[in-house]
């Protein structure tokens, strides 16, 4: 009688809970991922066996996102969390949750660039003994989302070693990768644009993995100074570039100043924007079409 007077007492909690329309994280059921990316990479393993929630609202920039005291219960409370490890508000995580065991750092195994990215300022020792930040932006390139993939396969299948069906998505999902990657890499080796001129530095690991140069007007995650504005002008008419590509979580007005000055085209981008394969496929085609 008691189970049973409990079990009721939980669903009407359960239900006055979403008439308030608040959200109900349930411990280990649901799944976090700290960005847009990070959900789709997970839902190609799993399906839909789980309720992924995202961290960073899609219109929202990882470079001020701080987690509210609300995401930092449901944090400690889910099964999982995926993270590319490498982002300031990331890096932070493990010392603010008391549950750290189930954090996932997606970027283990990958050769990280060093950056002068907003996005993060933590820094590292190079081989000259000055200190760089690192390059956070891994998600945009296949090859390294290969190895991101296979961080996620390895944590999933050990929370759930008989789910045969989730190593079957594991290897179709890095079926399609292998595709976007030949794909990406015929484009850029057919296009005659070997550089392209972007506001902020998303595309590193890209630019790595295809040969290409990646010119960024900003700085250190600064404004551009008008000294390096000129350079950047000189260099892409040097190159041949055709255009400026900008993020979306950019104002165009801020860039569009700035690209008619250097002659070209503005051409918006989201490398935040959830569907990954289909997303390197647009950039791709966007920056060899130049």
């Amino acid at each position: 009688m008691r189970q049973s007077l409990y079990h009721i007492a939980l669903a009407v909690t359960t239900l006055l809970f979403v008439a308030c329309g608040e959200r109900v994280y349930a411990p280990q059921s649901d799944i976090i991922v700290t960005i847009q990316p990070l959900k789709y990479l997970v839902e190609q393993i799993t399906g839909d066996d789980f309720t992924v929630d995202v961290l960073v609202p899609a219109s929202a920039s990882p470079e001020t996102f701080e987690p509210t005291p609300k995401q930092f219960i449901a944090l400690n409370e889910a099964s999982m969390v995926f993270s590319t490890g490498l982002i300031d508000f990331e890096t932070s995580l493990t010392e603010r949750m008391h549950n750290t065991e189930n954090l996932i750092n997606l970027s283990l195994g990958i050769d990280l660039m060093e950056g002068s990215c907003s996005h993060n300022h933590h820094a590292h020792h190079s081989h000259e003994g000055h200190h760089h930040g690192i390059d956070p932006h891994i998600w945009t390139s296949p090859r390294e989302l290969k190895s991101m993939a296979r961080n996620a396969y390895e944590a999933i299948i050990a929370e759930y070693p008989d789910s045969t069906k989730y190593t079957d998505a594991y290897n179709d999902l890095i079926h399609r990768l292998n595709e976007l990657d030949i794909e990406c890499a015929t484009m850029c080796q057919a296009s005659s644009a070997k550089a392209f001129v972007i506001y902020h530095p998303a595309l590193t690991y890209f630019a790595r993995a295809y040969g290409m140069e990646q010119i960024a007007i900003e700085s250190d995650g600064k404004e551009p100074s008008a000294k390096h504005i000129a350079n950047i002008i000189d260099q892409a008419k040097s190159k041949g570039v055709k255009c400026l590509l900008y993020q979306s979580q950019y104002p165009r007005s801020a860039v569009e100043i700035i690209a008619k000055d250097m002659g070209v085209e503005c051409r918006e981008i989201n490398p935040l924007e959830e569907n990954f394969i289909a997303n390197i496929s647009s950039i791709t085609r966007t920056i060899t079409a130049q």
